[in-house]
């Protein structure tokens, strides 16, 4: 008998134990930017079920991970090459780690001799590439070999998840990637973060304050809305009849017409003095830091609760019963704990008015300055989303005006405040969600994320970008011009957004503000990446912190 060849097996690389623990782990979406060391992953990548999509820039693969991730409450991973590539993700990885989202950063490294500062001169060689993401990210994962890939990358996944959230460094070498292995397929991979539980002694010694308060008030931030507590805080402040604000991170924590609901004027000195009043202010989710605080002049008069995952926030700002919890998890016992506490001398309707008057005060404020424009402009964009539709704003104007006027969820840089990152993290979004998503930016945060309308276009990607063109950065031409009577360095060259946007087969139009309602709505209507520029100087209102 003749002999039959045999179909040489596969080989698998390290690069497959990468892949197949990230499907293993629940991945369904990556995020790159491929380079030569890193060539095993993106090799890996076609023999994978995972969708991936590719942009033009490291930070932006990292800030598409970070939209993403917002998204769909789990953890995005990405992929990088080394040194330059690594990188040019720590802006990005700064905002998720500031605004607790769950991101896994995977790079690769030079080859294993070289590791340890071994100086071999390789291609992007650095003498410790790790050592530059271990005060940025919650943990750092180096793998030296290919049997380590697989419980590295379920070490960092769980990390991510855990109280607080937030983002993971992997990094393996070239050689390892790209070397054969025999290990089996990864298909049985699990993770359990540890929950981060109140412990009950605080938990009874939060709701004797809150119960015994003749006018509780709660301050909800970020943390309530990463934990999924919307439902245990609306409970809470109900059977409490405390009033709710919200940070400027916690967009959506709370109803935005509910009559408790104080909003997020936290910039305005009405609201920083009835949070002050409070003879118990429950903090849960925020480390009172600047932008909570209307920039540290917040002086509480009463008791403080503070609930926070973050340990290092514990009274970093004020003194507190602190209460070391997921926010959910610490809400959902407080509940409970404070029954009936509503039937108290001193509640009931009392909190619902002062809740108006102190809304009352802010709108005559804000009717006492000349602000009708860009009141109207921020109308115009929520009544154009629709109900459902996702937005992530840049460090604009509008977008500080949103932080405080918006009426419902939102996603911004505030954490780290750096910019572009608007237009990649709503298309990280619309990689989860299909869209449609509205991305704001400037036309200075504009100019950081230009190329990915190649990849908008490249993943027919459903992301409606609203540039608002006012000649520069217009925020910093203000405080500059308030500060020193003059601005330096804030008027900028810029491309004509419209055809640009038209060249990457983009459809853009130019609108006003009159027009803008009906241009954005018809962009966000319409499947697909559009640009609406709005051609517009806008003012902020008049700041309460420095009389």
């Amino acid at each position: 008998m003749g002999s039959v060849e045999s179909t040489p097996k596969p080989v698998r690389t390290g690069g497959d134990l990468v892949v197949e623990s990230l499907a293993a782990l629940g991945a369904t979406t990556v995020f790159g930017e491929p380079g030569q060391h890193a060539l095993g992953l993106f090799d890996a990548l076609r023999r994978a079920p995972l969708r991936y999509v590719g942009c033009r820039t490291e930070v932006s693969v990292a800030l598409a991970a970070d939209g993403h991730a917002r998204a769909t409450g789990s953890v995005t991973p990405f992929l990088v090459s080394t040194g330059p590539g690594a990188l040019g993700t720590l802006p990005a990885l700064m905002e998720s780690r500031t605004a607790s989202v769950p991101v896994l950063g995977i790079s690769s490294q030079i080859p294993a001799d070289g590791l340890g500062g071994g100086r071999k001169g390789y291609l992007h060689e650095l003498p410790d590439q790790a050592a530059s993401f271990r005060d940025v990210v919650k943990s750092v994962h180096v793998v030296r070999a290919a049997g380590q890939i697989v419980p590295a990358l379920a070490q960092a996944w769980e990390a991510a998840l855990t109280a607080p959230a937030g983002p993971v460094w992997v990094e393996i070498p070239q050689d390892v990637l790209l070397g054969a292995t025999d290990l089996p397929t990864v298909a049985d991979l699990r993770v359990a973060p540890r929950p981060l539980t109140p412990r009950a002694e605080l938990v009874t010694a939060a709701a004797d304050l809150l119960a015994q308060a003749s006018a509780p008030v709660i301050l909800a931030g970020g943390g309530v809305v990463r934990a999924g507590a919307q439902a245990a805080l609306l409970e809470l402040a109900e059977e409490l009849n405390a009033p709710v604000a919200t940070t400027f991170g916690a967009k959506g924590a709370f109803p935005w017409e509910h009559p408790l609901s104080l909003r997020s004027w936290l910039e305005d000195r009405q609201l920083t003095a009835f949070l002050e009043d409070a003879d118990v202010l429950l903090v849960v989710g925020s480390g009172l830091g600047e932008l909570s605080s209307n920039y540290h002049t917040m002086r509480p008069h009463g008791r403080v609760i503070q609930i926070e995952a973050d340990l290092g926030k514990l009274e970093s700002n004020h003194p507190a019963l602190a209460v070391h919890a997921d926010a959910r998890l610490a809400l959902e016992a407080l509940a409970p704990a404070v029954k009936g506490a509503v039937s108290k001398p001193g509640r009931g309707p009392a909190a619902r008015d002062a809740v108006r008057d102190v809304l009352a005060r802010v709108a005559a404020r804000l009717d006492a300055q000349d602000l009708a424009v860009e009141r109207a402009l921020l109308a115009a964009v929520d009544r154009a989303l629709p109900a459902e539709a996702l937005s992530f704003w840049d460090m604009t104007i509008l977008a500080y005006w949103a932080w405080s006027a918006w009426p419902r969820p939102m996603e911004s840089a505030q954490g780290a405040g750096g910019l572009g990152y608007a237009l990649p993290a709503a298309l990280g979004a619309a990689a989860a969600t299909g869209g449609p998503v509205l991305a704001v930016s400037g036309d200075g945060g504009a100019m950081y994320g230009l190329a990915e309308l190649a990849t908008l276009r490249q993943h027919d990607l459903d992301v409606t970008w609203l540039i608002v063109d006012d000649g520069g950065y217009g925020i910093l031409r203000e405080y500059m011009t308030g500060a020193f009577g003059v601005a330096t360095a804030t008027e900028l060259a810029r491309p004509d957004f419209v055809a640009l946007a038209a060249a990457f087969g983009v459809p853009a139009c130019r609108t006003t503000p009159a027009d803008l309602e009906g241009d954005l709505a018809r962009a966000l209507r319409t499947p697909g990446p559009s640009v609406i520029v709005l051609p517009a100087t806008l003012r902020m209102f008049a700041p309460t912190h420095l009389g």
